[in-house]
């Protein structure tokens, strides 16, 4: 098939699944649908292990979406297909360059729709225009013409058809019609410009022979001035590091205990300090260890202290998260606790991947090309795993277990909240839960979300 016959054939496949329905099941099967006929496309020189990886992570995150239907798995679906269709093409492209390539085509997406020849055969080739007219317009015109002539000679013939009304929203068809090509056309159909091409070894991870030469990054500080600063300030930031850790520690675990909300609000206080000096201390390493500094043989010293400093934050995070677990085991898990444990892990692997830039001597877009793949596994786990569940498991536990918290604002939970209620013999809770699953199994096939199939 060619490209014009992919952008048709999802259009009307986007309008068959959305027409009349709520998103949920069906879009998990556009997912599916879009994720196939891409490995199917692909080109076998293209199908390298990572691409197969984006087809395994493009189905389960379909899964996901059809499970689920919130939107972590709808960040997870999109993200997927995005980098699928990305890599299909472009097997040596950045992954840093999807974001702008598929916002630059969403915007140029109605000039290049009339660049016909891009994406429609020519004209000496029967392509989609001529099949139009040669299958569907000149039968039509002559199905009317006759239809007709046999209307104008039978009562009973044109009955058939004028008594039936056709129960169809043109309307809502026409404009799922427009999206669903909006959209086939920007994944079947996108352009890299030839700025990104000639721009993307920017982002290689490896420094290129030429600038493994250490010199000095300005013009008014020599390479030895520049080597003494980065000690100097490693050696001050590693000795205020450390005092900081010290009064952080103290802070947190041996200051009289406060109420449940001073404590919660100096607890999230405290880990956006840590993640953002972690942060702040990537971009410093990141400033002191560029071009050919990294492969200067007299910064021996200066690795060293940028490697403590690595380490003591290292430390600090694990202090952050200790303290969020004690938070947890105090008062409970919610979202955003576990979602103070996610930063801070990324935090860790930014820290390690420091580290590896330095000893490696990597490039800084190393980092950000590693770092944006962490990112999207990240992205990937948050919409495979059902956290509500999870949190109203461990909080069920709990003597202080709030009922109607958990009933509204955590989401999946419905499961062991029915448990619950069989183990507290409350029929509140019980009707209440047997009424939002009565309304979720009550909706049309399509815009079904599968978790709640499963419950009985």
């Amino acid at each position: 098939m060619k490209t014009h016959h992919y952008i048709v054939l999802t259009a009307f496949l986007f309008v068959i699944l959305f027409y009349d329905q709520d998103i949920g099941l069906n879009l998990g099967i556009l997912a599916i649908a879009y994720a196939v006929l891409t490995l199917f496309r692909t080109p076998e020189r293209n199908r390298t292990r990572t691409f197969l990886i984006l087809f395994v992570t493009s189905m389960l995150s379909a899964i996901a979406f059809a499970w689920y239907g919130d939107f972590p798995s709808f960040l997870a679906v999109a993200s997927s297909l995005l980098l699928f269709a990305y890599r299909s093409k472009n097997r040596k492209m950045k992954i840093l360059f999807l974001v702008p390539v598929f916002v630059i085509n969403c915007l140029t997406s109605f000039c290049r729709f009339f660049s016909f020849d891009q994406w429609l055969p020519k004209k000496n080739v029967p392509g989609l225009w001529q099949k139009t007219l040669a299958f569907i317009l000149i039968p039509l015109v002559l199905v009317s013409v006759f239809f007709g002539i046999y209307s104008a000679g039978s009562n009973h013939f044109a009955a058939l058809f004028t008594d039936y009304e056709l129960d169809i929203n043109l309307w809502q068809v026409f404009c799922l019609f427009v999206l669903g090509f909006f959209i086939a056309f920007n994944y079947w159909n996108y352009a890299v410009e030839k700025l990104i091409y000639k721009t993307n070894h920017v982002l290689d991870n490896d420094f290129s022979k030429d600038s493994r030469v250490p010199k000095a990054t300005y013009s008014f500080l020599d390479l030895d001035a520049e080597r003494m600063s980065g000690v100097i300030s490693f050696l001050l930031l590693n000795i205020l590091l450390v005092f900081f850790i010290i009064t952080y520690n103290y802070e947190q675990f041996y200051e009289v205990s406060k109420t449940p909300v001073q404590l919660s609000e100096e607890t999230h206080e405290r880990v956006n300090a840590v993640i953002m000096s972690i942060i702040m201390s990537i971009l410093v390493i990141m400033f002191y260890f560029k071009s050919g500094f990294n492969f200067d043989p007299k910064a021996g010293l200066m690795k060293v202290l940028a490697k403590i400093w690595i380490f003591l934050n290292g430390v600090l995070v694990v202090s952050a998260a200790a303290k969020n677990y004690d938070y947890i085991l105090s008062y409970g898990f919610t979202y955003k606790r576990l979602g103070v444990f996610a930063f801070l892990i990324l935090s860790l692997v930014g820290l390690a991947l420091t580290f590896i830039k330095i000893q490696k001597k990597k490039r800084n877009a190393f980092m950000f090309n590693t770092m944006t793949w962490y990112m999207y596994g990240t992205i990937l786990v948050c919409s495979y795993i059902n956290w509500g569940g999870i949190i109203t498991s461990q909080n069920m536990k709990r003597k202080d277990f709030v009922v109607n918290y958990h009933l509204n604002s955590i989401n999946f939970s419905d499961k062991y909240l029915l448990k619950y209620a069989e183990e507290k013999d409350n029929q509140k809770l019980k009707n209440d839960i047997h009424d939002k699953i009565e309304d979720e199994k009550a909706k049309t096939f399509l815009s079904k979300i599968m978790y709640y199939q499963t419950i009985k």
